[in-house]
């Protein structure tokens, strides 16, 4: 059975006036996959998510879900996100509400779901990542990881077809990101479609089914975590790879 294509990309140029940001690229995420996406800062990754969920516009190019084009609309953009759950490296949870009201606003009042039933599956999502004791609470009382994993189970109980993960753990303490990690492994794992920017290497290797590696701009290799870490094609990924410390890896 052929495995449908979730996420279309077609020819994508993205630019910031004269920088040209990303240069003619062209991805395909099925359903199902975890796609992971490295490369050094500046190379264009956050970039990519970001016009994937409709953040930013872009100047040429197509972006496809479930072969309807999502990208550079306007008017109903708000009805795509739905379907595109994005974690950011910031929390952004409102303070003022509980960590219950934080994740089921947005089933409720974007998705006009049934209150009962909302706060059932966010009760379980929260149960799922350790934090159900912590229902009741506010932002202020939980850790960044704490924090960071009610992110995740807020954009899971809207049900989206497509996770997007742009280095969630980039701003936590090192104790703190292996908690966060394990959540993202666990509902890889339960066959989320998901897009993951990472510097987290290890984690890349066990989580990927396909590690997409960029460089200015442009895809330079796409590959199985296994090859990609052990036997990179090309000579900038091997560049890349020796600047972290792999057990049993060698990219010379």
């Amino acid at each position: 059975m052929r495995e449908e294509v979730l996420l279309k990309i077609s020819h994508l140029q993205k630019s910031y006036d004269d920088n040209l940001v990303l240069k003619d690229l062209s991805l395909e995420v099925k359903q199902g996959e975890v796609v992971v996406v490295v490369g050094p800062s500046g190379c264009g990754k956050n970039t990519l998510l970001r016009c994937i969920n409709g953040l930013e516009a872009i100047q040429h190019g197509q972006i496809e879900l479930k072969d309807e084009v999502i990208s550079n609309r306007n008017k109903d953009m708000h009805l795509v996100r739905q379907k595109i759950g994005m974690v950011f490296q910031s929390y952004d949870l409102f303070p003022h509400m509980t960590i219950i009201d934080n994740v089921t606003l947005g089933p409720i009042k974007a998705q006009d779901r049934q209150k009962d039933e909302v706060i059932k599956a966010a009760e379980l999502a929260l149960d799922r990542v350790g934090l159900l004791d912590k229902k009741d609470a506010y932002p202020r009382q939980l850790s960044g990881g704490q924090k960071q994993r009610v992110a995740i189970v807020r954009s899971l109980v809207m049900e989206p077809e497509l996770m997007l993960f742009d280095e969630v753990t980039a701003a936590l303490d090192p104790e703190m990101v292996r908690e966060v990690l394990d959540v993202m492994l666990a509902q890889a794992q339960a066959g989320s479609t998901m897009m993951i920017v990472t510097h987290e290497m290890q984690f890349a290797r066990a989580v990927a089914d396909r590690i997409i590696f960029m460089d200015k701009g442009e895809i330079v290799e796409e590959n199985a975590p296994t090859d990609f870490f052990t036997q990179p094609e090309t000579e900038r990924a091997k560049q890349f790879l020796n600047m972290f410390e792999f057990d049993a890896v060698n990219v010379n």
